[in-house]
């Protein structure tokens, strides 16, 4: 592969054979430090990343870094928010990682870290929500939240399929439904000049011709059976390889019968079709409760997983976002939909500290694709100030190494990090929660893990 603007470093190409990783000893990683505070936040997670691979392997190993550019810096460097050659290098190298970058609310550019999943079609937003002990938190249990969430990536809401209202293309689509499903288009509250009108005049308002010009914004939710199969699996699939309890499919199916009801449907379905020997689904219960009645449905169900089943059920997104606050142990590996995994795993991480500890991955099992990232904003005006926590970063990069299958390097940051807030030396979000803790710097936060590696 030619570049344009950057040239990778010597090292190894990572590949994929039957699935599985082959991973060189020195293996070429793409990486972006990001927007706002990413440049500070990358500067201590290199470190790390470099220390506990170098411990761990007495220099057998050692990442070959691949400084690529997205963002801010891309724009001022190339005039491009995103180049080409970045997009090439995530492709040719398979696996890398980033850290925040910006996109404006409303209008502008479209965000980067969407178009990056799309354009690599990396499906799975993989998101494990667990508790570091003596982490500041706003609940009372923290240490019951052990979670991992997998979110889809590349279609619901997020597909990025909408038109701002009073568009010529929103008001195609409103003509489009008005003469084709004119039934679903009388749905539409003020999708017609006479609705507005009519509200307005109920209103006691006099309606002005600005006011009463159609100006609706469209957005078109795609929700596929394959799509959720692959999500569905690839939840499953880690389930059982990490002797998880549990999956649940969390969807707003009670409302949207034909995409969040569907994920629901297709996702129990593949899991009995694909499974079926390993699973006991909480549609088969329902099943069993219809023939035989809910004591044998509750009896099968228990003998099942005294056998070592794994469950697989569903709830409703709105209650799960009560009951992971008020019995968070009833959840193990959860998989949605787009919209309900960002709120979920957001809600989640400020049960264990905050997104500023919160890792997340980007990954396509099947063509080995994966970008690890930092899940929270760029932060602008501590940007320089080497004072917020590189943890986002740090434990994204913990869940590289696993993905790579250098245990030994995850493990050593692990270690560090728990010795590191142990020790109560961290960065200003933390100490200014914590008692008798000292507030250092991103920099020595860094340099405080590498040190409790042991």
């Amino acid at each position: 592969m030619a570049y344009k603007d950057v040239t990778p470093p010597a090292g190894g190409k990572i590949s994929i054979h039957n699935g599985q990783l082959i991973v060189p000893d020195q293996p070429i990683i793409p990486f972006i430090r990001g927007d706002g505070t990413g440049p500070d936040i990358w500067a201590a997670s290199q470190c790390v990343f470099d220390a506990a691979v170098a411990k761990a392997y007495g220099g057998a190993r050692k990442i070959a870094w691949f400084e690529v550019f997205a963002g801010e810096e891309a724009f001022k460097r190339f005039n491009n928010w995103l180049p080409d050659d970045t997009v090439e290098a995530f492709k040719e190298f398979l696996v890398g990682i980033k850290g925040p970058l910006t996109t404006p609310v409303g209008g502008g550019i479209r965000s980067l870290n969407v178009a990056l999943r799309q354009l690599l079609d990396l499906y799975v937003c993989l998101r494990p929500v667990q508790y570091f002990n003596g982490v500041p938190s706003p609940v009372k249990h923290p240490e019951k939240v052990d979670m991992v969430i997998f979110r889809e990536n590349t279609e619901d809401i997020y597909a990025g399929i909408e038109y701002a209202g009073g568009t010529p293309e929103a008001q195609k689509v409103l003509d489009f439904l008005a003469r084709e499903f004119p039934k679903d288009f009388a749905k539409i509250r003020f999708g017609t000049a006479a609705r507005a009108e009519q509200y307005l005049k109920t209103a006691g308002a006099t309606p002005s011709t600005e006011d009463t010009q159609v100006c609706v914004g469209v957005g078109i939710k795609p929700v596929s059976r394959l799509g959720t199969e692959r999500l569905v699996r690839a939840a499953i699939d880690y389930a059982l390889r990490q002797k998880r309890r549990s999956v649940t499919l969390v969807h707003k199916g009670n409302i949207m019968k034909f995409t969040e009801g569907a994920f629901r449907d297709w996702g129990y379905a593949l899991a009995e079709r694909c499974y079926g020997d390993r699973v006991y689904t909480w549609a088969r219960w329902e099943r069993t409760k219809k023939a035989a009645g809910e004591a044998a449905a509750n009896m099968e169900q228990k003998e099942a997983l005294a056998a070592g089943k794994i469950l697989i059920k569903d709830a409703i997104a709105d209650i799960t976002l009560q009951q992971v606050l008020t019995r968070p142990e009833d959840f193990d590996v959860i998989a949605t939909l787009n919209l309900n995994g960002d709120y979920l795993s957001d809600a989640l991480a400020a049960q264990v500290g905050g997104i500023g500890i919160a890792p997340g991955g980007n990954i396509n099992y099947v063509t080995g694709h994966a970008i690890f990232e930092a899940t929270h904003g760029t932060a602008p005006k501590y940007a320089g100030k080497d004072m917020v926590n590189p943890g986002s970063v740090i434990l994204s990069g913990e869940m590289m190494f696993r993905h790579l299958g250098w245990n030994e390097a995850a493990d050593l940051i692990i270690k560090g990090l728990n010795g590191a807030i142990s020790s109560k030396r961290v960065t200003y979000d933390f100490a200014r929660l914590m008692e008798g803790a000292t507030q250092i710097k991103c920099s020595e936060f860094g340099d405080n893990i590498i040190a409790h590696m042991g």
